[in-house]
Formats: structure tokens, sequence, C-alpha cells
């Protein structure tokens, strides 16, 4: 008797565990017992059945000084990744988002197991910077799983074949998510203003967010009494974001990530770090204002690299800056404070930018099949072909 097939997952940050359990579940649901799943990831993945061999939060890294300064840990963690690839021999290999360290590991599998297939899960956002990488991608994997329609023309002109999978972040389940509920248990009444901030995933994200939330929520607090402020714990910063919240000058209700979609939805207005909790939101029908910050150095080596008008991705769908975005010297409270107040304060504003939102969502293919499934089938072909060869 044959072993079961063996698949290999690698993630190195909480977005990425998110879409690996979910493309573990999908493969499960179609080969039961005839699966091994193997590899590196968190929380979620680990309850799919996943033991990572290390702790991924060290490896939530975004910036170039960031990733210079954690140079000596990557390499570590992508030897350890290709020990355990070494080992467990597997039949296909998907690593899952995370650009600096999956590339590295895919650079350093193909030698070592080059008729195994490597399979990449969301590509590096090559339309917004550095398109160069759609090339360093088509020479280091055999196949890619792409979030959007919009991603795979930049990815096939290098002759690297990509299936459009959509993107996870659009088919979210809310519609457990009781704002009512959550606005009761918190004490907040039904017409009191709540703005939900969402500082991010990543350390640095904490670290250089948070404090422009903060002066940002209490001048807004001074101006409006009765505002309410929420704020979301993420995953692997939770503990951070807690110790930072807790030195706030206005006192903020923590929202855990269970509660993370009831906070949406019964939020008036949401101020977020940039990234795929966006898409989220406009889910939610909430209406944001986006902002983001590198550390100066960092901005400055990667600013000529940055191609594309927006960082939102409802946005560029769009090609239209729906959710405003106000990004590194931009991101400052001054800049905040009045756009936020605005949403606040405007009804009518609201529902327009939440009504564009939904529609930019459409654009990007929210009404598709389940991405898990069609990744896990997508994985599965490869695997096939690749043997039929």
């Amino acid at each position: 008797m044959s072993r079961p097939m063996k698949i290999m997952l690698v993630a190195a940050e909480a977005s990425g565990d998110a879409l690996g359990a979910g493309l573990a579940r999908a493969l499960k649901s179609r080969l039961g017992g005839d699966l091994t799943l193997v590899g590196i990831g968190g929380p979620r993945m680990a309850a799919e059945g996943i033991t990572s061999p290390f702790d991924i939060a060290d490896l939530s890294i975004h910036g170039w000084l960031e990733g210079l300064k954690a140079y000596g840990l990557v390499k570590q963690r992508v030897a350890d990744t290709t020990d355990l690839a070494s080992r467990e021999r597997p039949d296909a290999v998907v690593l899952i988002d995370s650009w600096g360290f999956t590339i590295r590991v895919a650079e350093a599998l193909r030698p070592l197991m080059p008729a195994v297939p490597l399979i990449k899960y969301v590509g590096p956002q090559v339309w917004a910077s550095r398109p160069g990488r759609a090339r360093t991608l088509a020479a280091a994997v055999d196949h890619l799983l792409a979030l959007y329609a919009f991603d795979a023309p930049w990815f096939e002109r290098e002759g690297l074949p990509t299936t459009v999978v959509g993107s996870q972040a659009l088919h979210v389940d809310m519609s457990g998510a009781d704002p009512v509920a959550f606005r009761a248990t918190r004490g907040i009444t039904a017409d009191a203003p709540l703005l939900l901030v969402l500082p991010g995933s990543r350390p640095s994200e904490i670290r250089l967010m948070t404090p422009v939330y903060a002066a940002t929520v209490a001048r807004l607090k001074a101006s409006m009494p009765d505002l309410q402020v929420a704020v979301v714990v993420a995953g692997t910063v939770a503990a951070s974001v807690r110790a930072e919240v807790a030195d706030w000058p206005v006192e903020a209700h923590l929202v855990e990530e269970d509660d993370k979609y009831a906070a949406m939805k019964a939020a008036t207005v949401a101020l977020a770090t940039s990234g795929t909790v966006s898409t989220e939101l406009a889910l939610a029908g909430a209406p944001m204002i986006i902002a983001y910050r590198f550390q100066p150095l960092s901005y400055a080596i990667m600013r000529p690299f940055f191609t594309g008008k927006y960082a939102t991705l409802f946005n560029h769908a769009a090609d239209e800056e729906i959710a405003p975005e106000y990004i590194q010297k931009d991101a400052t409270p001054e800049k905040l404070v009045p756009a936020v107040e605005r949403l606040l304060i405007d009804p009518a504003a609201r529902a327009d930018q939440s009504r564009r939102q939904t529609a930019a969502l459409d654009l990007m293919g929210r009404e598709g099949r389940d991405p898990s499934e069609i990744a896990a089938e997508a994985v599965l072909d490869v695997i096939a072909s690749r043997s039929a060869a």
C-alpha cells in the first residue's frame, strides 16, 4: 500500500496561519486519511494538526530595516524549515504569503528537492511596488495561487502558471457577529459614536502606529466626550497591544479576536492600519480611515519602488481613494483627527463611503467560491500533473 499523500504548508505570520488553516481543512475534506500534513505555522494551523518546530511570532517582519535586523534569525528559520522538508519528504510544499521568508525557503528547497512542486500561496503585490519580484518568483516556484484577478497577468507574463483563488477575507462569515450584543455587554449605548481602532498584526506596526492612534483618540475624545473607543488585540501581538493601550489617556474597550467582526459591525467608524483588515471592515459595512508608517530609513529605501496609487486593495480595485489613506508623513494625529471626525459627525458621508466600499468588493470577486476550496483543488492538480509527467 502506498503511503498517504504528504503536503507541507509553510506560514510565517498570523494572516498566513489563517490561510494555511483554511487550506488544511479543505485538503483534509478531500483526502481524509489519505493525507498527512506537516509544516510551519501558528495556532490556527496547529489546531488542524500541523505542529510547527518553532514559534513564528518573531518572523512577522515588515520593512527593509527590520528585515536587516532580523537577518540572522530569518536565516536560521529558513534552515530549520528546509531541515523539516528534508526529513518529511513531502509531495508538495505550499509557501504562504510572507515574501521575505518564503522566497528564501523556496530558493533553498529548489536544489534540495528539485522534483517536489513548490507552490506559492499569495504573491507579492507587484502592482504596488517592485514588479521585478514577479520574475524572481517565477524562477523559484512552480505555481502561484493568486488572490485577485488583477494579480495574475504580472506573473503569467513571466511564465509562472497562476490560479486565481480569491481572497478569504472576501468570504468571512459574519452572520454570527452581533453588534447589538457587542455594545450591550460593554455598556455602549446604541446611539453612542464608537471608534474601532485596529493597530495591526506585526510588532513593528504596533510600535509605530499605537502612539499615533493614542494621540488621535485623545484629541477626538476631547472634542467628542461621548465617543467610545474599542481596540482590536490581534493574535501574536495581543500582549503588546494591551500594554500600549493600558497607557492611553483614554479608556478603551479591548476586543479579542473572537469579537472582532461584531466590533466591526458595531463601529460607527474604523481607524485601521493598512492591511487585509480593510477588506473585512468593508464587508462589515464600516467606513474607515487607513493609516500606515514604516521605519523612516526603511521607507526612504522602499519609496522609489512604490508604483501603485493606493495601499488599500479595494481602493486599487476601484482605482479610486474610497477609504482615505494617510501614509508615512501623513499618518499624524493632525491629519487623522479631522478625517475621522468628519465621518463620525456626518451620517451621509458614512453611508456613501460604505456603499462605495461594498461596490469595490464586488470588483474584487466577493461572490466567488470559497478560496480555500479552490486552492486545495489547485494544489492537488499541481501534484497530479507533476506525478503524471
